[in-house]
């Protein structure tokens, strides 16, 4: 996305570009922004009270995880336009205080992707022919050839469990070794999966068909412990797991049983639930092969990760062009307050469908009527997908980065604005082109209720969208709705309102529980929503959190 030049409108800087670069980097960063005429003040381990000095008449900041950049330190920074992450996470940054400053944050994403995508790699070819328990041997005299018969690479299956940047890489070569490649990533495209010669299978399929299995997927509270017992009892007799992703996506306890039994046969690990690990159970295991948390850590990834940060502040200072943003874009201030009632309610939307779809994305259809078929929507664009990908991803998707977000996921976003007259001023409508078929959901600002679904698969259908809500969709019949409420109540679940909608195809209800219950704040089981599927009358149920 290209903004307004920050520079824009003057012919002469009153001062020279200044870059503070408060932590460690390689010098190609410094160089390069130097290469502009521009001041770099790069010296890390430096005082605080010497860097809030240093930032006084600052254009540019700089850092990795070492520097706090608090409210404190930007309101010692008047001038300082962006701030730059040489890395992934933004926990060390006050987001909020400098998205208040109008302050442009930016950080530098799949830097080191080629890194951890060689390690996946290298830690399979470890597990395949017994590398490190092959080295220990022969460092304590021991000839152990017989006992340390591998296996080839070539001819085996590799399942990815996520198809990012990394998950790609691995692809890539992993074809390099004879090796067939399937995939389980609902938000990325058929399209795209082909033009990598992948094949997209559900995460059940992946397991039971993959010789090895590499996780390459974000920490989210849906994939948490994702490979737990039950899940490593659905993997191929004897498989191997690889982790290079986060430790959290694996039950560990339930890691050494599997491996113990058998039924896994070995896992090659660099990220752990604790770090460094309390528990060495697992890491003492001969069938294991654990390294640090070092898949991204090479020189090279360490230099791109310095010139991408350095090449992000120069696009943004020179060009005005906004790459990799973790905040919101500068917008004048009467388009913000006209937006801003309508972004919240695009979120909110993108995050209720997102809850819905049970097929691979393929299409985002977002259209506008009344009062929003004027002026610029991209933040509504934004929102809307932020709230889609969120609940999977946890990278962070922002307003601005959402349409890339998009676009490497190979899912189509099509805009239409509507002139024809509805009940409402201002309508937003969200449709979803998957590969289990379409999901369309309207929504608008009540004055005194807020964020609302007004439509839901063509039918009509007022409710919240704040809080937990089971969406039932159901044969227009007597008694389902009686049914519904004895299951709920036999569960201790209280409801907080009912709305039901009723169409040509069936009726759709979408209640609310009651979150000050303590029921409404345990997590609510598949049990429940196997109960409630079992109803005759019901075609779906499901849970939808905002």
């Amino acid at each position: 996305m290209q903004l307004e030049n920050p520079s824009a409108g003057t012919s002469v800087t009153p001062y020279p570009t200044k870059i503070v670069i408060a932590d460690s980097l390689p010098d190609s960063a410094a160089g390069l922004l130097r290469q502009m005429g521009w001041k770099v003040d790069a010296r890390a381990r430096r005082s605080r009270e010497e860097l809030l000095q240093d930032l006084k008449d600052a254009d540019g900041l700089i850092v990795r995880s070492n520097t706090q950049v608090d409210a404190e330190l930007l309101a010692s920074a008047p001038q300082l336009k962006i701030i730059a992450r040489a890395g992934t996470g933004v926990e060390n940054i006050d987001v909020r205080a400098a998205s208040a400053r109008g302050i442009l944050v930016i950080n530098a994403p799949g830097a080191n992707s080629v890194s951890v995508a060689e390690h996946t790699c290298a830690l399979m070819l470890a597990l395949g022919r017994s590398i490190a328990r092959a080295d220990t041997a022969m460092k304590q005299g021991q000839w152990t050839k017989k006992e340390l018969v591998g296996i080839e690479l070539r001819g085996k299956a590799l399942g990815l469990v996520g198809l990012g940047r990394v998950g790609q890489g691995v692809a890539f070569r992993a074809r390099a070794f004879g090796m067939h490649v399937v995939a389980h990533d609902p938000y990325i495209s058929e399209q795209l999966a082909r033009s990598l010669d992948v094949e997209l299978l559900t995460l059940n399929e992946l397991c039971t068909q993959s010789d090895f299995v590499s996780l390459h997927a974000p920490l989210t509270a849906t994939t948490r412990r994702m490979f737990d017992a039950k899940q490593l009892a659905k993997c191929k007799y004897g498989a191997q797991l690889i982790n290079t992703s986060r430790g959290e996506l694996i039950d560990e306890s339930a890691l050494v049983d599997a491996i113990e039994s058998g039924q896994i046969g070995g896992a090659g690990l660099d990220v752990f639930e604790c770090e460094p690990p309390i528990d060495s159970r697992l890491i003492a295991l001969p069938q294991v092969v654990a390294t640090p948390h070092i898949a991204g850590s090479t020189q090279e990834a360490q230099q791109l990760v310095g010139t991408e940060t350095a090449a992000g502040i120069r696009d943004y200072l020179h060009l005005g062009i906004v790459q990799n943003a973790v905040n919101f874009p500068s917008m004048p201030l009467e388009e913000l307050k006209r937006l801003q009632p309508f972004v919240d309610l695009a979120e909110k939307l993108g995050t209720f469908i997102a809850q819905l779809a049970t097929g691979r994305t393929q299409t985002v259809s977002i259209r506008y009527y009344g009062g929003l078929t004027t002026g610029n929507n991209e933040p509504l664009v934004g929102a809307v997908l932020k709230g889609l990908f969120q609940t999977m991803l946890s990278s962070t998707v922002t307003l601005i980065n959402a349409r890339s977000v998009a676009e490497a996921r190979g899912v189509d976003v099509v805009e239409s604005r509507s002139p024809r007259p509805r009940n409402f001023t201002n309508l937003l409508a969200v449709k979803l082109d998957t590969s289990n078929g379409e999901l369309w959901v309207e929504g608008a600002n009540f004055e005194q209720g807020g964020a609302r679904i007004v439509l839901l698969d063509g039918v009509e259908i007022e409710a919240g969208l704040e809080g937990t809500h089971i969406v039932i969709r159901n044969l227009d019949e007597p008694g389902v709705v009686g049914t519904v409420g004895s299951i709920l109540a036999e569960c201790d679940v209280n409801i907080a309102s009912f709305a039901l909608g009723r169409g040509p195809a069936g009726a759709v209800s979408v209640i609310s529980i009651d979150d000050s219950m303590d029921s409404g704040k345990r997590d609510l089981d598949e049990g429940l929503l196997d109960t409630l599927r079992a109803v005759p009358a019901i075609r779906s149920a499901q849970l939808v959190r905002i």
